[in-house]
């Protein structure tokens, strides 16, 4: 491997180990490892693992560092982009992959895009794929000059049962099927809550049409089909005026903001399954403010309250549905439309009062 000063130009022969330590990339990288916890990032994942991946890749550095061959003659390899400079030769495919994060980035076509993109804050990665791109991958950037990805984040696989997903095996998901039977949405929704991003999950049907059932059906999709309703039965469609808040509602309000704050730090974090499950906590909460309060029958003899209670649970659930729509894009512009809300914001009062609600179908049907 070349190591090269940033205000060097390449040079062929190894650094000695008093050099690497001294003025070379390579003690830059160490520094980077050793000092930054976070710049190899595999969340939630044990100390003792998270040791062995810097362990790994100092070692790895440690090793006398030999150049790098960044090509193939085509005599031995007739596939890959032929060297600009010498047409003998193709380049060797990873230092050709890696180029693509910047150049898809806008790197030498478009210097205002590549600014707005990079330094990338999380360069996600298979940890079977980690040396490569916290060797490699970072010589290449600082040799030329270019800042490097602020955390790289391994992320782990997704197994059948104790096994890697492998065709070998037979034991591949397609997930186009998938899509195509239940819906992009809560497909998104399955893998982004029952995987803690770092670690190796596992997938079965059975967990899949639990999750679904259970979060998307009868919290988040069931809440949104009761405040409809009894909107379209009680109030001619329209969204109620809550008038002033009680203390029920102020609490679910003051919650509703936290949750705002909450959600942020975890999605930094890259703790994405914490994030849902968070917004989906809040959404049951509501949930039983509604069984608690009945609207249902305490609209019968208190159409005011029973407003107000409405108003409050269709709120929450506007709001659970924007900190949701990262995830769910296509469904929560559906429940948004439906609740005739077209404000992304993350704070409350977000509900026009008076607004007409509009005809929706069930949001997330029961799976049998």
């Amino acid at each position: 491997m070349n190591i090269i000063k940033p205000s060097s130009p390449m040079r062929s022969s190894p650094y000695d180990e008093s050099e690497l330590e001294t003025e070379c990339l390579y003690g830059e990288k160490v520094k980077i490892v050793n000092e930054n916890g976070d710049w190899i990032y595999c969340q939630l994942l044990t100390d003792n693992y998270l040791g062995w991946v810097k362990k790994e890749n100092l070692g790895f550095l440690k090793k006398p560092l030999n150049d790098l061959c960044i090509s193939r003659p085509k005599s031995r390899l007739n596939w890959g982009i032929e060297l600009p400079f010498d047409g003998k030769y193709v380049t060797y495919v990873w230092f050709d992959a890696l180029i693509n994060y910047i150049t898809a980035a806008g790197y030498s076509s478009d210097k205002n895009l590549f600014q707005s993109l990079w330094p990338a804050s999380y360069h996600l990665i298979g940890k079977d794929i980690l040396t490569t791109h916290a060797v490699y991958w970072p010589t290449m950037l600082m040799s030329a000059g270019i800042e490097l990805p602020k955390s790289i984040f391994a992320h782990g696989w997704w197994l059948m049962g104790d096994s890697k997903m492998s065709k070998s095996l037979g034991n591949i998901i397609n997930p186009m099927d998938l899509i195509d039977n239940y819906g992009v949405d809560p497909v998104r929704y399955y893998l982004m809550r029952e995987m803690v991003v770092g670690q190796d999950a596992n997938f079965t049907f059975d967990s899949f049409m639990q999750r679904y059932n259970s979060d998307l059906a009868n919290d988040f999709g069931n809440l949104l089909s009761r405040v409809t309703t009894l909107i379209h039965k009680n109030y001619a469609g329209e969204i109620p005026d809550p008038g002033e808040l009680s203390e029920q509602e102020l609490s679910i309000k003051s919650k509703s903001e936290e949750l705002n704050i909450l959600v942020k730090k975890l999605i930094g974090d890259m703790k994405i399954n914490e994030a849902i499950e968070e917004i989906m906590q809040f959404i049951r909460n509501v949930n039983k403010y509604m069984e608690k309060n009945a609207p249902w029958k305490m609209v019968k003899e208190d159409k005011e309250n029973a407003g107000r209670v409405l108003y409050t649970a269709g709120e929450a659930l506007r709001i659970g549905a924007v900190l949701l729509s990262p995830v769910m894009p296509n469904r929560t512009l559906i429940l948004l439309d439906a609740l005739s809300s077209e404000k992304y914001s993350y704070h409350w009062g977000g509900l026009s009062i008076g607004a007409k609600l509009k005809k929706h179908s069930p949001l997330f049907p029961r799976l049998k």
